[in-house]
């Protein structure tokens, strides 16, 4: 029989389908990974453009999106994403083909001391004691806020989890202004109800005002509410800003509410010796949302929930499913981490060994360098303006005021520059040569919000967005 052409191919043509398929199987994964060696070498190439945008109608004439009944031959289908780290690519990739969970240790022994290990290492950096410390990887950094809600809820209420909330009083939880939509998401879902989950404000820096954290607390108190929950933001999405972790923990000490830190987006900071300070008194936190995906680099979705006493995920989400979670096995079974909720870890392991410890130092402190130095950019050419300054972490948030504007009375300025920001970003995207995000925030008008975390920014990247901004908004 004549050998089949990859556009001839099948699904039903690769192997299980096909027990002596195994030639076409090969064909298929080497034409993927040729596919894969090209985006990966034209994604290094500066010379390429970063966006080659088409609007949703003329996207939809351009690839074929219809799902057939017979299926779609396999030339089609050899599409990709984008990708971050190639050693956190290369795990994801063994860990796809091993496709196991981790439920047990038998069915995945490899990948369950894999899962502890990381475990470990971040305990370590949080100032833990690795001996009594728990946690579980998640989903995203959502699940992982919602796992320490249900937690702390647990402790506090242990006959919650089978007498549901009618034997609860009525429970409230804090965070601030500025801290991520999961924390208020978690409330709801949890049953505790999003009118119950105050926001504290912050300073014009982002950070939560912690008097005012105290003052919300007391009245709650008085009005016949039971605090239970407090989290504080390690580097929130907008600005980057740092919650007082110092302060707040005092105040959950002295009200005996449990103290989460979300710092999904600013957790890896705690590897990084010179800038660690940031996250001073977390170690008296009693739970910690991280996610290597962010700063580190790792693969989405890779986060983690991280409690400082050991036991209390066992016993807020064990079912014991006896087709499971057997007790008389041949083994530890403490190892059967599986009834904690536990999810994938295996490419944030392998990331972590390939790098070391040493490794995303160099990576955290050139990403705040880098910042420091677009900074620096900003505030000496003419027509930047940042909103916060200094940034608080490597979220540089901006202005670009053109020429026509700039001597306008502040309240006119303001009204002009809510429209500058959306055409900006479109003539970005017509022209494709770089993407920045923008949003408005509370009484300020659309700013730039540009994330030094991409592994690969230079310094004369960010000349070229200094540069660029600047003769897109003098051309509108």
């Amino acid at each position: 029989m004549d050998e089949k052409s990859l556009a001839e191919l099948k699904y039903s043509d690769l192997i299980p389908h096909k027990p002596d398929g195994w030639d076409d199987t090969e064909k298929f994964l080497r034409n993927v990974m040729e596919v894969l060696l090209s985006y990966l070498k034209q994604q290094s190439d500066r010379n390429t453009k970063i966006l080659e945008f088409h609007h949703p109608a003329e996207m939809a004439k351009l690839i074929e999106m219809e799902i057939p009944d017979g299926g779609e031959n396999l030339e089609t289908l050899v599409k990709i994403s984008c990708g971050l780290d190639l050693v956190s690519m290369a795990g994801e990739w063994l860990t796809a083909t091993a496709n196991t969970n981790m439920f047990t240790y038998e069915i995945a022994p490899v990948f369950i001391l894999m899962e502890k290990e990381v475990m470990k290492k971040m305990w370590e950096a949080i100032g833990w004691d690795t001996e009594k410390a728990d946690g579980i990887f998640a989903p995203g950094g959502a699940i992982a806020n919602l796992y320490a809600m249900l937690a702390a809820r647990h402790h506090m209420y242990p006959r919650s989890k089978h007498l549901g909330v009618s034997d609860l009083p009525t429970l409230c939880t804090f965070t601030s202004e500025d801290s991520h939509y999961s924390i208020k998401s978690a409330a709801a879902v949890s049953g505790i109800g999003t009118d119950y989950c105050f926001n504290i404000p912050v300073d014009s820096c982002g950070r939560m005002i912690p008097e005012a954290l105290e003052a919300k607390i007391v009245q709650c108190k008085k009005d016949g509410l039971c605090p239970f929950f407090v989290s504080a933001t390690a580097g929130t999405t907008v600005y980057g800003a740092w919650d007082p972790i110092e302060k707040i923990a005092d105040i959950c000490e002295r009200h005996k509410l449990w103290f989460h830190v979300d710092a999904a987006w600013g957790g890896g900071v705690l590897l990084s010796p010179e800038h660690r300070y940031k996250l001073s008194g977390i170690e008296r936190a009693n739970s910690v949302t991280w996610n290597p995906h962010k700063l580190m680099g790792a693969l989405l979705q890779c986060s983690a929930v991280l409690l400082r006493q050991d036991g209390i995920l066992f016993q807020c989400n064990q079912m014991s499913a006896d087709y499971l979670f057997m007790q008389d096995k041949p083994y530890d079974c403490s190892f059967d981490t599986g009834d904690k909720a536990s999810d994938a870890v295996r490419p944030a392991q392998r990331h972590l060994q390939a790098m070391g410890t040493d490794g995303f130092r160099r990576q955290i402190n050139q990403s705040f360098d880098l910042t420091a130095y677009m900074a620096e950019q900003l505030r000496k050419t003419e027509g930047y303006e940042l909103v916060v300054d200094p940034p608080e972490f490597l979220n540089v948030c901006f202005w670009y005021i053109p020429q026509s504007i700039r001597g306008f009375d502040e309240k006119e300025k303001m009204a002009r520059l809510e429209k500058i920001a959306p055409k900006i970003k479109a003539k970005m995207m017509e022209k494709g040569t770089t993407m920045v995000g923008y949003q408005p925030d509370k009484q300020r008008p659309n700013f730039f919000r540009m994330i030094l975390s991409n592994q690969a920014i230079t310094t004369d990247d960010i000349d070229f967005l200094v540069k660029e901004i600047a003769e897109i908004g003098e051309s509108l």
